[in-house]
């Protein structure tokens, strides 16, 4: 069921809700949290959809935020309101309310969204494009208990994380970092499985692609060994490969859906890897609503401090920033001979993270990062 609201009121969107549930035979509220979307008129119907898929996991009221852009100085000074409530079939498992703002009210989202919300229940804020540079201090960002982002729709992404490193606060979290659990999950499984050290690793996806960072990035901050970045060809991530004591380990996948896991001294075997869908990623995120410290210590650690051939994106950071900017690794080599060469296993690891003991061999399991269950193996 459908409501058109024309010129409206926060008040009458309220009452459009109660007798859009009456008129479907279900009065009662049964929705355990409040996903506020942040968009545009462009991306509304992909981020509307990929809330609906997860509403069957998560049923929650979707308030879907779009601001609308005047085209006169005249309509700049009008505000006006307009809503569409969707009940039943229309809205998944829950309600949606799409708003769209106009003029001065633009300015005021949280003033809309806030009478809206649902009483004693958890608010979730995405942006699924063009979020704020400090998404906590941002007046919608502060209506939830948790923000999620994806710096994979940002222009610059390596830029992004830089951004959500610097203005972090509990809560926060990232698409590009809920892409990689079952990287991170097969990963962990692997090194509980033989005895031995790392010494190690090199880490290699698409160049513009965040979620390839955020690997790089965990991996150093809690193995404390050297980790190199390389570029492929994709698609996404390709291939992590850790020297080890006793030997390479290494998970390739080049299609996007299969990947081959290899250990020391064992047969090969096939893990299923497949790309998810934002749909998945968005569910994952919901199911848990306190903040990920293993999100925040991993971006902390700074993607300037991964080792490796610098990418097209990163030498032209450096020539904005100066070559300054970035760590004695990342510098542009001298020569396409130095370039090709191969991390050295004897370099020496970087500087223990703040939240590690120092040790520079491989963790024990109990040492590892809790890491969030997959939605596929």
């Amino acid at each position: 069921m459908k409501i058109d609201l024309t010129d409206t009121t926060a008040s009458k969107i309220n009452k459009a809700l109660v007798k859009g549930r009456r008129a479907i035979g279900t009065p009662a509220v049964g929705m355990v949290l409040t996903l506020v979307i942040v968009t545009d008129e462009e991306n509304a119907y992909d981020a509307l959809r990929a809330a609906n898929d997860a509403s069957r996991e998560h049923p929650s009221r979707t308030l879907v935020v779009i601001k609308r852009v005047s085209r006169s100085p005249r309509d700049r000074t009008k505000s006006r309101l307009d809503a569409e409530v969707r009940v039943g079939a229309d809205a998944g498992t829950g309600e949606t309310v799409v708003l769209r703002l106009y003029g001065e009210v633009s300015d005021h989202a949280q003033s809309v969204v806030l009478p809206l919300l649902l009483p004693d229940a958890p608010v979730v804020v995405w942006w699924s494009v063009d979020a704020p540079r400090d998404p906590a201090g941002d007046p919608l960002g502060a209506l939830g208990q948790r923000r999620v982002t994806d710096s994979y729709a940002a222009e610059k992404p390596v830029h992004e994380l830089r951004s959500r490193a610097e203005s972090y606060e509990p809560g926060d979290t990232d698409l590009a970092w809920a892409r990689i659990t079952p990287w991170r999950s097969m990963l962990a499984a692997a090194l509980d499985q033989i005895d031995c050290e790392v010494v190690s690793v090199e880490v290699a996806g698409e160049e513009s692609n965040p979620s390839v960072e955020l690997l790089a990035m965990w991996l150093a901050d809690r193995l404390h060994v050297h980790v190199r970045r390389a570029v492929s060809a994709g698609p996404g991530l390709t291939q992590v490969r850790l020297e080890t004591t006793g030997g390479p380990i290494t998970l390739h996948r080049s299609d996007g859906a299969m990947a081959t896991l290899a250990l020391p001294g064992q047969p090969d075997r096939a893990v299923a890897l497949k790309r998810r869908e934002t749909s998945e990623l968005l569910a994952e995120e919901l199911r848990r609503l306190d903040p990920d410290d293993t999100y925040a210590s991993a971006l902390r650690f700074g993607v300037d401090r991964l080792g490796g051939i610098p990418s097209a994106t990163q030498r032209a950071d450096v020539s904005a920033r100066g070559p300054e900017s970035l760590p004695v690794r990342q510098k542009v080599p001298e020569s396409s001979a130095e370039s090709a060469a191969p991390a050295k296993a004897s370099e020496p690891a970087l500087p223990a993270s703040p939240a590690g003991d120092g040790d520079t061999g491989r963790p024990t399991p109990a040492q590892m990062p809790p890491v969030k269950k997959a939605d596929s193996p």
